[in-house]
C-alpha cells in the first residue's frame, strides 16, 4: 500500500433499499492523533493538522459491503459518495464497510473502514444541528468561534446544560432501549472536524448517530470554518427525509444562522413528515423574527418550541407527549 495515500470513511446510513456512504481520499494528510491536553499549543497544533491535507481527485475507489463490491471515483476535492441497494436484507444496527483506493492496475493504494447505520423502524427520527444547538461554539462571532476551536479539545468542549439529558430521553421516545430512535447530526462544520466532533459527542454522552458535515477546507481557509451557504445544509436534511419517508422527524437548531428558515421551509412543504421544530434562542435580537417563522408552520399542526435552555425544551417535549 502507498503510505502517503489515506482513505477516510464516515458513518453511513440507510436501509436495505437505500444505503449511503461518504468519505474522502487524500494524497497526503497530516497525522492527527488527538492528545487530550489542557496545553494551548498542543490543541492549536492538533487543530491546524486537521486542515493540512491534499485531496486525491478522480481516483478509482472500491466499496466492499457484505458480499457486494461497488466501484466509483472521487470528486475533484477527493470526496466520494456511494448510494446503493443491498442484495440481502440488512438488519437494524451498525454494519462494517470498507472502501479501497486503487490505481489503474487495480493495486490497492489504501483501504479505510467505516460503518453503516441502519435504524430500527421507530415512530420518530431526530435531525440536529451541532454548533450552538448542542455544543457551545459562538458561531456568529468569528473570533470567539476560533477561540473555542483553538483552546479546547473534545474533552473540554462545553455542551449546553441538559442537552445530553434531553437527547438521551428522545432516543428512547416511544421505543425500547434496544431499538433507539435514530439521530442525524447535520452541521456547517467541515469534514475536517469529523473525528473531533465524534469524540466530543461520545465524551458528553450524546446519542450515537450519523454526521453529515460541510465541504472539506484547507489550512488557508481555516478562518472561514463553519461558514457556508444554507443551501447545502437544506439538501443534506432533505436527503435524510427522502431516505426515511415513514418516520416522523423532529428538528433541533438555533437562531444564530439559518436553521429557522431551513426547518420551517421544509415543514411548510412536508408537514406530515415533521412532528416538531426546536430552536435554541442564541440571538435574542432575532427572537421576534424566529417566532414569526415558527408560527407559520404551527397552522400545519407542527409543534414548535423556541427555548433558551434545554430544561425548557424537555418540559415542552413532555407537554406534547414526545417524552414521558
Amino acid at each position: 500500500m502507498n503510505k502517503s495515500v489515506s482513505v477516510k470513511v464516515y458513518h453511513g446510513y440507510g436501509h436495505t433499499h437505500n444505503l449511503v456512504v461518504y468519505g474522502h481520499v487524500f494524497k497526503h494528510k497530516a497525522k492527527t492523533t488527538q492528545v487530550y491536553s489542557n496545553n494551548l499549543f498542543v490543541n492549536i497544533i492538533h487543530l491546524l493538522r486537521l486542515f493540512i491535507l491534499k485531496p486525491y481527485p478522480f481516483v478509482q475507489i472500491r466499496l466492499r459491503f457484505a458480499s457486494q463490491i461497488i466501484y466509483n471515483k472521487t470528486e475533484a476535492d477527493g470526496f466520494f459518495k456511494f448510494e446503493f441497494e443491498a442484495e440481502e436484507e440488512v438488519k437494524a444496527g451498525w454494519h462494517a464497510v470498507t472502501v479501497e483506493a486503487i490505481d489503474e492496475n487495480g493495486k490497492i493504494l489504501h483501504a479505510g473502514s467505516g460503518e453503516i447505520y441502519v435504524p430500527h423502524i421507530t415512530q420518530y427520527a431526530f435531525i440536529s444541528d451541532v454548533d450552538d444547538t448542542v455544543m457551545i461554539s459562538h458561531s456568529a462571532t468569528l473570533g470567539r468561534r476560533l477561540r473555542e476551536l483553538f483552546i479546547k479539545n473534545p474533552h473540554t468542549r462545553k455542551t449546553f446544560a441538559s442537552a445530553a439529558k434531553h437527547y438521551q430521553q428522545l432516543a428512547l421516545a416511544h421505543t425500547k432501549a434496544e431499538q433507539p430512535n435514530p439521530f442525524f447530526y447535520v452541521s456547517s462544520s467541515e469534514w475536517n472536524l469529523y473525528d473531533y466532533l465524534l469524540e466530543t459527542f461520545k465524551f458528553n454522552k450524546l446519542p450515537n448517530g450519523a454526521f453529515l458535515l460541510n465541504t472539506l477546507k484547507r489550512w488557508k481557509d481555516l478562518i472561514k470554518t463553519g461558514k457556508t451557504g444554507h443551501e447545502g445544509k437544506l439538501l443534506r436534511v432533505m436527503r435524510i427525509l427522502d431516505a426515511f419517508p415513514n418516520q416522523r422527524f423532529v428538528f433541533f437548531g438555533d437562531n444564530s444562522q439559518h436553521d429557522p428558515q431551513i426547518y420551517t421551509s421544509i415543514a411548510e412543504k412536508y408537514p406530515k413528515n415533521i412532528e416538531a421544530i426546536y430552536i435554541r434562542n442564541i440571538r435574542p435580537e432575532k427572537e421576534a423574527e424566529t417566532r414569526t417563522l415558527l408560527k407559520k408552520v404551527e397552522v400545519n399542526k407542527v409543534y414548535t418550541c423556541l427555548f433558551s435552555n434545554s430544561d425548557e425544551a424537555i418540559e415542552h417535549s413532555k407537554s406534547i407527549g414526545l417524552i414521558s
